[in-house]
């Protein structure tokens, strides 16, 4: 068990010391910023899509190991895959996390990695950061609502703090075109 929690540890720490994704796409579909005030992570999300399918994803993460490595995975995973099973990825890697599943679809990359967070409540919201934000982006893209917007950890559960959200909008580092 030892040697597995040391491999986890190292491939966090790749994540985190060379982040896949972090860049810039030119004009994305859709550009969605969230952050965590209970630690001060940061994830800024831009997505190109093409014929309902993510054909790229840029995660630009400012915080801790987990946060950034998190992000970083995600970059790493959602290109070619479809909108619905980008959510979908989303939902089980948060229920991993919280505790209310075991196990995940075979191909998640290296978020198997992430799995000793949920002994940490605290360190979840880390975890998830990057995946709360893609799952509202991609609920932004199926409305059709503005693609600029940004979400807290502490209000990205529920439909009435998306609309606090919606009148923070940050400030186009990010061009749409």
């Amino acid at each position: 068990m030892a040697e597995l929690n040391s491999l986890y540890r190292e491939v966090i720490l790749d994540h985190f010391k060379c982040p896949r994704g972090k860049k810039m796409i030119e004009c994305p579909d859709v550009t969605f910023e969230g952050y965590n005030p209970v630690c001060g992570d940061e994830v800024k999300i831009a997505i190109k899509i093409q014929d309902g399918f993510i054909q790229d994803v840029a995660v630009n993460s400012i915080g801790c190991a987990i946060s950034v490595a998190a992000g970083s995975m995600l970059a790493e995973l959602l290109p070619g895959k479809s909108l619905a099973e980008a959510e979908e990825l989303g939902k089980a890697f948060e229920g991993l996390l919280k505790g209310e599943i075991e196990g995940l679809p075979e191909d998640i990359g290296d978020l198997e990695s992430l799995e000793g967070v949920s002994r940490f409540p605290v360190r979840v919201k880390c975890a998830m950061l990057a995946w709360k934000t893609i799952q509202h982006a991609v609920g932004l893209l199926k409305e059709g609502t503005p693609s600029k917007e940004r979400i807290s950890t502490e209000d990205a559960t529920t439909e009435a703090s998306r609309s606090e959200a919606g009148a923070e909008k940050h400030n186009g580092a990010n061009h749409v075109c």
